[in-house]
């Protein structure tokens, strides 16, 4: 007793004696006054705005977990091979448990707005810096433009009504902010990509930096969304959808590669099919989707055979290719075979189709994965241009245009096909399911059409009402948009 008395003294005096030293007078955030003072240090910042785009595309703890996966699981088109330590209904894999507690909400809301701060700081001190000028200054601030307006898209998308904020946070008075309306958020994407569409980029850029080409594809997908749902501003968006991927296609900039492998070919990223990706490197910051989509249980098919089991497709969904689908055959889109690592001698058979749009070669020499990722490509823009068609000419048209960029799609798929004389938009529906699968877009056209592919009966139905494959319910309205985090409502009340 003696003891404690004597370290209960000897704590009140030390606390006491050190009360004023730890008492903080907050004076306002960090600035970036010692910034922004030459060119090098401004261009850092510019390329800092890249960051979050691969923030849902990095690794969770755990064996082939990331954040990103449950944007495929919510579609109800795929499975995950190997189980979760915390249940499949944590990743929306059966379209239960989707509650504002669900820990993987929280990524999808960080990945948006810590990316947005670091916008809206680059540029409020880029312009009105004179360390650069002229045309410099306009391109540097046309990537972030369009980088902003990238990350204001998914989290509308995503969660509706969101803050809105364009402006660096300086003050703690300014970090809660309420929601804004989503057309007050898809004004600003617009105001965004049209001044980012006027800096002076350029079509292309090999290095993968923000190009025309990738505003103008990124605008034309905002206006189809805009024409639909939730907004549904309708024919008027949708024609400018159509001239917007139009002024893409006419560019004559960008084209399909002739082989599916192209699009894995290391040395045509960045070119030709890919409008945007995510740059990565092997050793700083590697691609984890060779690895993470390997087949499980430890089937030798990889110098890494355990870290797979992440995503595959649901077989109904593999079926729903045509059997004469260049796509569906072997080591295309899938692969359901594979040699055996250890003896090249033996072929595995897989329990399972699995996803090769992903398989990277040079991987399974080094053992890490420094392939891009495409976030926008051509075919994507060919079927907006078909479907935005389509749907102003009442649901089925015989627009050349339209029909070209739907045939050269679909005619890579089956090169034998003679072109129809006319089009539907269940075609071009269809057509992105298969096209575009496991790339992470096929919610974003399920909430935008408020429809669904019925894959069971080839077909194309309501959304609400409909049960996916791997789901144990039939989606309902709540489903369209994902909770607010409940750490977020925690942080800003004004958010309920």
């Amino acid at each position: 007793m003696k003891h404690r008395i004597l370290l209960i003294l000897i704590l009140f005096t030390t606390l006491n004696s050190c009360k004023k030293f730890l008492t903080e007078h907050p004076s306002g955030f960090l600035t970036t006054s010692g910034y922004y003072t030459t060119p090098d240090q401004i261009r850092a910042a510019v390329n800092g705005t890249y960051a979050g785009l691969n923030n849902l595309f990095s690794s969770n703890i755990g064996v082939a977990e990331s954040n990103i996966y449950p944007l495929e699981y919510i579609t109800g088109y795929s499975v995950r091979p190997r189980m979760l330590s915390v249940g499949d209904e944590g990743h929306f894999l059966l379209l239960d448990n989707i509650t504002n507690q669900n820990s993987f909400l929280e990524p999808f809301w960080t990945a948006t707005f810590y990316p947005l701060e670091n916008c809206n700081s680059v540029i409020a001190n880029l312009t009105p810096s004179t360390v650069i000028s002229g045309d410099t200054k306009k391109v540097w601030l046309g990537e972030v433009y369009f980088l902003r307006a990238w990350y204001y898209f998914q989290v509308v998308k995503l969660f509706g009504d969101v803050p809105l904020k364009t402006t660096p946070t300086t003050d703690l008075s300014d970090i809660r902010l309420g929601k804004s309306p989503q057309q007050k958020i898809y004004d600003q994407i617009v105001s965004d990509l049209q001044t980012a569409e006027n800096a002076g980029l350029p079509w292309t850029d090999a290095s993968g930096k923000v190009t025309l080409g990738a505003v103008k594809a990124l605008l034309a997908k905002v206006y189809l969304t805009m024409a639909q749902y939730p907004l549904q501003k309708g024919s008027a968006w949708l024609q400018k959808a159509y001239d917007k991927s139009l002024e893409l296609i006419n560019s004559r900039q960008y084209w399909l590669f002739p082989a599916y492998d192209d699009l894995r070919n290391p040395n045509k990223q960045n070119t030709g099919e890919h409008i945007f990706m995510i740059q990565h490197n092997a050793n700083n910051l590697p691609n984890i989707m060779h690895f993470s989509l390997m087949p499980f249980p430890e089937v030798p098919v990889s110098v890494i055979n355990n870290q797979g089991g992440a995503l595959g497709p649901r077989m109904e969904f593999h079926q729903s290719f045509d059997n004469g689908d260049v796509r569906r055959q072997e080591r295309q889109f899938f692969y359901t075979h594979m040699k055996n690592a250890t003896d090249t001698s033996q072929t595995i058979t897989l329990p399972q189709p699995y996803i090769y749009k992903y398989w990277d070669s040079l991987a399974e020499q080094t053992k890490r994965s420094g392939a891009n990722f495409g976030l926008i490509r051509y075919a994507d823009i060919l079927l907006v241009c078909a479907e935005a068609k389509c749907l102003l000419d009442g649901g089925s048209t015989q627009d050349p245009a339209a029909m070209d960029a739907w045939f050269a799609v679909h005619h890579r798929a089956f090169p034998t096909t003679p072109k129809p004389a006319s089009l539907t938009f269940d075609e071009v529906y269809k057509e992105r399911f298969w096209e575009l699968c496991f790339e992470f877009q096929n919610w974003y056209d399920m909430i935008r059409t408020r429809k669904a592919f019925d894959v069971k009966n080839n077909k194309i139905v309501d959304l609400v009402g409909f049960q996916a494959p791997n789901h144990i319910r039939a989606f309902k309205e709540k489903d369209l948009l994902l909770p607010i985090p409940y750490v977020e409502l925690l942080r800003d009340p004004n958010l309920q």
